[in-house]
């Protein structure tokens, strides 16, 4: 595996790809539009599909991608996702021969309820449970599962590349920098992320080292984030998971 490239689609998703030796596999391909072209566009054959969870800007290109070819597609055994022709699960590993690229695969149920990542060669693919900033909503599963998922890809190595489904960098800091205005590295990064914005670029991939530095949903045993999140509870949170429920909660409140 060679190289990835961020594939802007709808309207704030990212379709993720990894090439080598003029294959390329594709990660939640939620149009299929931007992907012929950019297979086109490189002159790259399409070898292998990832699929990190149900939602349809995730899946809604595939029926379209796949038409006339007979390739893995790779997604979570937990969710029933049409077009998966190899569902996955925790400890499995996922291997792209053309490519020389090969994937662990991770349970990080929160946004859904079978919810899967891909980490290999110094990447994760994280789908909507890790964002540059911040994490998914809550949609099929619960606070606690989400604080467990983000605290198992805490343990992946600081250099890791996150490579997540949406550019959502921008607001995700505005959130983080108002629960923690004291952190300096934050208020730069949320600058760095502006002007990225401003200028058309992408603010992605990020890294671990840089979530764990200023993603506050990694910060919940931060004495400044901790008393942010008691501030708007009205209340003393006894655990970190309690700290990270009410920062989502606070977080989905405005909408």
């Amino acid at each position: 595996m060679d190289t990835i490239h961020a594939i802007p689609a709808l309207y704030d998703n990212y379709i993720w790809a990894a090439e080598g030796g003029g294959r390329a596999v594709v990660v939640d391909p939620g149009e299929a539009a931007p992907v012929i072209a950019f297979l086109d566009r490189h002159g790259l054959e399409l070898e292998g599909v990832l699929i990190t969870h149900h939602h349809h800007d995730h899946v809604g290109g595939l029926e379209e991608l796949l038409d006339g070819l007979d390739i893995p597609v790779y997604g979570p055994a937990k969710e029933r996702v049409p077009g998966v022709n190899r569902p996955v699960g925790d400890g499995d590993t996922v291997e792209i021969t053309a490519l020389d690229a090969r994937f662990a695969v991770l349970e990080v149920p929160g946004h859904t309820a079978g919810h899967i990542a891909y980490y290999g060669h110094g990447v994760l693919f994280s789908g909507d449970t890790l964002f540059a900033g911040g994490c998914g909503r809550l949609f099929e599963g619960t606070a606690g599962q989400m604080h467990d998922s983000l605290s198992r890809l805490a343990a992946l190595p600081a250099e890791t590349r996150i490579c997540c489904g949406h550019e959502y960098t921008v607001r995700n800091l505005e959130f983080a920098h108002h629960v923690e205005p004291g952190n300096d590295a934050l208020y730069r990064r949320l600058e760095t992320a502006r002007r990225q914005r401003r200028e058309g670029e992408s603010t992605l991939p990020s890294t671990l080292a840089e979530e764990l530095a200023t993603n506050p949903y990694f910060r919940t045993g931060v004495a400044e984030v901790a008393e942010a999140a008691q501030r708007w509870a009205g209340r003393s949170l006894d655990s970190e998971a309690d700290i990270f429920a009410t920062l989502r909660a606070w977080k989905d409140s405005q909408g």
